[in-house]
């Protein structure tokens, strides 16, 4: 179905729920926030789709794609641990972690749009009118998401002190 191999699916599958946890954070922290329950289904769900992506792309630039994912998705894990850092820690957390959610939805949303419906896409090629409209709209979304994750961070760090 979709054209879409038994790897393929274990790799759909395996990092599709990143998207409603990333959600979900984001809605109830302003953040993916790491060390929560929804942080860790999040961390393992973008490693299996990171990794696995290495055997189902077809694509020249998955793999570097990939490779940008897993090292933003283990910066944002592991960047508290730079204590010299202070408050930029949350925002680089945030940036590497915002940046993978790019990384995740940029491929979903073109390879869904290019699939479905079956036999019959939505954008027939790569430089479909609606796909590059779609695209933009997901770096639009990033850009504006960032933005505003900061500013909460700002706000929430000021009330702190």
């Amino acid at each position: 179905m979709f054209g879409i191999t038994t790897l393929g699916w274990l790799h759909t599958l395996g990092s599709l729920p990143a998207i409603p946890a990333a959600a979900y954070m984001i809605f109830r922290f302003g953040r993916i926030k790491p060390d929560s329950f929804a942080g860790r289904i999040y961390f393992i769900c973008m490693l299996i789709g990171s990794l696995t992506i290495f055997l189902v792309a077809k694509a020249p630039v998955s793999p570097a794609i990939a490779v940008v994912t897993l090292l933003c998705l283990i910066g944002g894990y592991t960047v508290h641990r730079f204590t010299f850092l202070g408050r930029l820690q949350k925002y680089i957390e945030t940036l590497l972690l915002s940046l993978t959610v790019f990384l995740l939805m940029v491929p979903s949303v073109s390879e869904t749009l290019r699939r479905v419906p079956d036999g019959h896409p939505i954008a027939a090629n790569p430089d479909s009118a609606i796909l590059k409209l779609a695209l933009g709209t997901v770096a639009a979304m990033f850009v504006l998401g960032l933005v505003t994750q900061f500013f909460y961070l700002a706000r929430y760090a000021g009330r702190r002190g």
